[in-house]
């Protein structure tokens, strides 16, 4: 395979190993130990000994969320991350990709999202023309948001208006790049997804991101690859606990007993791990998950739900029953995929909020 020696390494140190198995979200869902790294590893391993083809195999190359834990929990400091994101370009560029993967990425050049949707939420659509044309501040709401989750960026725009915040969103607002950073890795359509976005984006002083993954690339990714605008990126949670503590938003605790989800690309990408802990502590009683922060299990997500829709569903259970395990009543999540996903299948006695919305529940 034409990956990277460290790729190639990393795929030997992982192939017998089993240390990060109890983090990987889909692999503790389907209890199939193919969705683990290790047995990525071992498969890749052998298409790369010439034992088997990669299009024989290639599926399970998509069966990983890129969440992280594997690489998080890795004690001797190997990244299977990256060694399968390098495989899914290899798998791309050869033609070799399954074809529910490129009807994704046939999508997204063709409408902007990966869903194949002409058009944004109307939500979205009648929040734009409420909202001033002009402004230092930018909302960045995200593709996720503005197809599958137009709630969230609705009530993060009226938590930003209670803070006394001038901001204005994009009307044509490009994808970050981060649909196909999933699904193809650094391939030529990723990056000039995400110069058009940096491009889209330049012209203010300040962009607030709803969406982590976003936000990741913006942060990571754009710098990476030389294209980051000159101006200050911030998460919309990193934000509102910032207005929070500096009592710009008052908010009283309404004591409901709450866990939080925490987000991948928030906590392991961003390094933000308090921030979200703020809100939750000034508006409810928080009941941590049994894994939480950086060893964090991850909640599922409405894209690998377009090829893995049962998976997606048995990851996102498995998080309600660990939130109804810690004596949760409310679960209150960061990333607007997984709020998209978990309400899903969101038990009858559990209720949910996305951070946005809770804040609003608690505004005084």
């Amino acid at each position: 395979m034409l990956i990277s020696q460290k790729s190639k390494e990393t795929i030997d140190a992982c192939r017998f190993c089993w240390m990060c198995r109890h983090v990987c979200p889909i692999g503790n869902a389907t209890g199939q130990e193919r969705n683990t790294a290790r047995a990525r590893a071992l498969t890749l391993s052998l298409v790369e000994r010439g034992a088997v083809r990669l299009s024989d195999v290639v599926d399970n190359v998509w069966e990983c969320a890129l969440c992280g834990g594997c690489t998080n929990n890795c004690m001797t400091g190997w990244d299977p991350v990256r060694f399968t994101k390098e495989v899914r370009l290899e798998a791309v560029s050869n033609g070799e990709a399954p074809e529910y993967i490129m009807k994704l990425v046939d999508n997204i050049e063709a409408t902007g999202n990966a869903y194949g949707l002409e058009k944004p939420d109307m939500e979205i659509v009648s929040l734009g023309e409420a909202l001033p044309r002009v402004a230092d501040t930018l909302l960045y709401i995200g593709t996720d948001v503005r197809y599958k989750a137009a709630e969230y960026a609705v009530d993060a725009a009226a938590v930003l208006k209670k803070a006394g915040i001038d901001f204005t969103i994009l009307g044509d607002e490009p994808d970050s790049g981060a649909a196909l950073d999933f699904l193809v890795g650094e391939a030529d359509e990723t990056k000039k997804a995400a110069e058009k976005c940096a491009k889209a984006i330049s012209g203010y002083k300040k962009v607030i991101v709803l969406d982590p993954a976003d936000a990741k690339m913006m942060k990571h990714e754009y710098k990476e690859w030389g294209i980051a605008p000159d101006l200050e990126i911030v998460t919309f949670t990193s934000l509102a606990a910032s207005l929070i503590n500096d009592d710009i938003l008052q908010v009283k605790n309404i004591g409901v007993p709450a866990t939080y989800q925490d987000s991948f690309a928030l906590v392991r990408d961003l390094d933000e791990v308090e921030e979200p802990r703020v809100i939750m502590n000034a508006c409810t009683e928080l009941h941590e998950m049994l894994l939480n922060r950086k060893e964090l299990i991850w909640g599922g997500n409405t894209l690998m739900a377009e090829y893995m829709p049962d998976v997606m569903k048995l990851v996102s259970k498995d998080r309600w029953t660990n939130a109804e395990h810690v004596g949760a009543k409310l679960l209150v999540v960061a990333s607007p995929s997984e709020f998209a996903a978990l309400s899903a299948v969101k038990p009858e006695d559990m209720e949910i909020m996305s951070v946005p919305e809770l804040i609003l529940a608690c505004t005084m």
